[in-house]
């Protein structure tokens, strides 16, 4: 039968691995580092891969294809439940921590201080969104630019430190916003006299997206800005 369906474009595809992830019915797997149709008949034709792709590569076209088969999809993913842990990115762990340099709650006397001490946070504006943040702020003049995945703050302990300080920070999760980074980031690289752009993400698949939408907003700016990514492994560890 005649029908719609969703076509990768080899060329285009950066295998970042985002519309792997949001597809519902397993259609669509990584081989050889770019996203592949795997088969038709688990391709419902809805598109939820397309807003997750940052590159375009997804797009829809009517050609021959067997129907949607509702039932496979549904065995498939009783199967692949039953017989695999989970996708590597998103699979639970418990973060293992060296028994001498683990840290403990002193009692006040114990650490020789009148009253516990916290360290201060380095956040220098809000909102911090990339959504919700404005184009035009006075905060953007001479900035020095983070802009992180969600989960990097979670995952590195030293995070306001070593990234925030001295920043003005962007967040977002391309898997979870329906929308496209770059256009607002273009905006706010374009309209402002940013210095200098670190890029923080996360070790995942998915966070390929907020990093490529840094880079077109880079390039789509007509500026040259120094700019750096730096990768952060699901235990905490900086990995470049």
């Amino acid at each position: 039968m005649k029908r719609q369906i969703i076509h990768i474009d080899q060329e285009k595809c950066n295998g970042c691995g985002a519309c792997a992830a949001a597809c519902h019915e397993g259609a669509i797997a990584m081989i050889g580092g770019k996203a592949t149709l795997m088969r038709d008949d688990y391709c419902d034709g809805m598109g939820d891969c397309l807003p997750h792709c940052p590159t375009g590569a997804i797009t829809f076209e009517q050609r021959e294809a067997a129907p949607y088969n509702e039932a496979a999809v549904q065995a498939a993913r009783q199967h692949k439940a039953a017989h695999t842990p989970g996708c590597p990115g998103s699979a639970p762990k418990a973060m293992h921590v060296c028994p001498g340099s683990m840290a403990k709650a002193l009692h006040p006397a114990e650490a020789g201080e009148s009253a516990p001490t916290t360290a201060p946070s380095r956040l220098r504006q809000w909102p911090v969104q990339i959504k919700l943040v404005p184009v035009n702020a006075p905060y953007f003049d001479g900035a020095r630019l983070l802009i992180a995945a969600d989960c990097t703050a979670y995952a590195y302990a030293a995070f306001h430190e070593r990234f925030i300080r001295g920043h003005i920070t962007l967040v977002g999760c391309p898997k979870l916003d329906d929308v496209d980074y770059s256009e607002k980031l273009t905006a706010i690289i374009r309209s402002n006299d940013i210095q200098e752009v670190t890029v923080v993400r996360m070790e995942v698949p998915c966070c390929g997206g907020l990093e490529n939408a840094a880079k077109r907003a880079l390039q789509a700016s007509g500026k040259f800005i120094p700019w750096q990514v730096v990768t952060i492994s699901t235990d905490g560890r900086i990995l470049d």
